[in-house]
């Protein structure tokens, strides 16, 4: 249950708007289900009601206060059930309106001078609880932390109404769009509100920019509005973005500032980002001796700064891996912007969750973070990449390391009782599997029948191989597990390009921790690969004189035909 506390000026604009149902589907049967006063005008219920007559209720002791009443003096906190949740009556509506007002001080409960409100109800999920700020005394009702106090509260009525349980905010969300937004939104035609559009595509230009020109230069590029406040000496003091054809009534821009979409847009925060940054981005990506794209290059230089990022998680101090974090969003949002189809959907939402998890009370350390902007930097400047040959296995690599990247965040934040940022990159993890299962799925399958093709005495070679490595319950799972064929045929062609298969695999296995794989196979494969510098897969011809071998995974071998020891 989420209650989104707001402010205006207009009591009557806002009434308009709550029983709308001309352009706004989502409006069906606007009414009062709750009210300071059982016999407070419904236009919804009484043909006779009017908006004037109930703004002018409302507004009684606001109006009675004459010029020295408050400029925005109109409380507006709707509160809607998640996703998936049953929908609620109107009377378990109006105990909601109520325990709300009452934990917020706007109308505490037996308080016969509190200030006047109504609940509107107008949709299955939720209502919009409207109060104007002075009470019947004349005064100021007292209602400090109240957004604090009614997601307190909303957390104990989801657990007595049996609903969805949701975190507890901690103050560091951005903030979210109104009705009004989400609304006007639909009827431009765009995906989301404007300020979750607006906050993406500056995140997107902020995604390696090496500094701020070259991230208000991306930012134009993208097609967003900019509005630079500017010193009298020159300097820029901040900045406003609007998304093109968004208007107000009077036909003006809406200008959102850095800072209202989320609390790390400000351009002093965006600026710590380039601190050290320029010197660092400029050099070249190694070149590889397969001849390989930028974009390939781009994505295993990201690789490889990932994997230095995971090692770091478990050992680091928090300010180091807060920093971590922002450069490991920063990665997936030029991975987003430029890979395509449904593995660029699914890497778009995985960026947009992550980007929660970033944002937390800990203080960054920002220039702890160049080596991941440099990826994405590279990423960026590399263009897009295909989704087939040397750029989809590239692709595949960064994923596989990027999805355990965000399942360590997850494990970071929970230790630490940081319920929301762990949530959000538990959601990331989540697209992060479906990008990798989209991406992963060709190659993958060129390798199974690559090594399902194998003699059958090279493949009990690389079981023993397996099992001289791997503890041995481990070694035996790799071998229930889909990718095993594939890992065989990696080690078969490590050792075709001249490397020694147990020394490579071992190296693979010390890299990092497994206990986070799900599927061990897959994650040594990439690492394997990616360690040998092993081309794109192809697919094997047949040899007719060597026979298949069966589609089954071969038998590892007991312990007592292999040595168990790891090396």
């Amino acid at each position: 249950m989420v209650p989104d506390v707001s402010r205006g000026s207009r009591t009557i604009g806002l009434l308009h708007y709550l029983y709308r149902t001309s352009d706004i589907e989502a409006h069906v049967d606007p009414h009062i289900v709750a009210a300071y006063d059982p016999f407070v005008p419904d236009p919804g219920r009484h043909p006779d009601a009017t908006f004037s007559d109930l703004a002018a209720d409302l507004d009684q002791w606001v109006n009675a206060l004459g010029d020295k009443a408050p400029t925005k003096h109109v409380w507006h906190c709707p509160v809607r059930t998640a996703p998936g949740d049953r929908h609620l009556s109107d009377d378990e509506w109006a105990t909601v309106a109520r325990r709300v007002l009452n934990a917020t001080g706007i109308a505490p409960e037996d308080d016969d001078q509190a200030c006047r409100w109504i609940a509107v109800r107008h949709a299955p999920d939720h209502i919009h609880i409207v109060a104007t700020l002075v009470r019947a005394d004349r005064t100021r009702p007292r209602h400090h932390k109240d957004g604090t106090r009614a997601q307190a509260e909303c957390r104990k009525i989801e657990k007595e109404f049996g609903l969805r349980r949701l975190k507890e905010g901690d103050g560091t969300a951005a903030k979210r769009p109104t009705s009004a937004e989400r609304h006007k939104a639909e009827r431009l035609g765009q995906e989301d509100a404007s300020r979750e559009l607006l906050r993406e595509h500056v995140h997107r230009a902020l995604a390696g920019a090496a500094d701020e020109a070259e991230f208000f230069g991306r930012l134009a590029a993208e097609g967003v509005r900019i509005n630079k406040r500017i010193a009298p000496s020159g300097d820029v003091l901040g900045y406003k973005v609007a998304i093109v054809g968004d208007r107000s009534g009077d036909q003006e821009p809406i200008w959102y500032a850095g800072s209202t979409l989320a609390p790390d847009l400000s351009l002093p925060k965006i600026r710590k980002r380039f601190t050290h940054a320029t010197a660092e981005t400029e050099h070249p990506t190694p070149g590889s001796p397969f001849g390989r794209s930028a974009p390939v290059r781009a994505r295993l230089f990201a690789t490889e700064a990932t994997e230095d990022v995971l090692v770091a998680i478990a050992s680091a101090d928090d300010g180091t891996v807060a920093a971590h974090m922002k450069g490991i969003g920063e990665v997936l949002d030029a991975l987003a912007q430029t890979s395509r189809g449904h593995t660029g959907t699914e890497l778009r939402d995985a960026a947009r969750y992550f980007e929660r998890a970033t944002r937390s009370h800990i203080q960054a350390r920002d220039t702890q973070m160049q080596a991941l902007r440099r990826a994405a930097r590279q990423i960026v400047h590399s263009g897009p990449a295909l989704g087939r040959g040397p750029d989809g296995t590239a692709t595949v690599m960064v994923l596989g390391v990027v999805l355990l990247a965000a399942i360590a965040a997850a494990r970071w934040y929970a230790a630490r009782g940081h319920a929301q940022q762990a949530e959000a990159s538990q959601r990331t993890a989540e697209h992060l599997r479906a990008a990798y299962s989209a991406a992963s799925q060709a190659p993958m399958a060129v390798m199974r029948a690559n090594g399902q093709r194998l003699p059958a005495p090279l493949q009990r070679r690389h079981a023993r191989t397996v099992l001289a490595v791997l503890p041995p319950d481990l070694a035996r799972r790799l071998q229930d597990e889909p990718g095993w064929p594939a890992l065989a045929a990696s080690l078969q062609e490590a050792e075709r390009a001249g490397r020694n298969a147990t020394v490579l695999l071992q190296q693979a296995v010390d890299s990092r921790e497994l206990s986070t794989a799900e599927s061990v196979s897959d994650v040594l494969v990439w690492r394997l690969r990616r360690l040998a510098d092993l081309p794109a897969p192809v697919a094997a011809p047949h040899r007719p004189d060597q026979g298949l071998a069966p589609s089954a995974a071969p038998t590892v071998p007991q312990p007592s035909q292999a040595s168990t020891r790891r090396r």
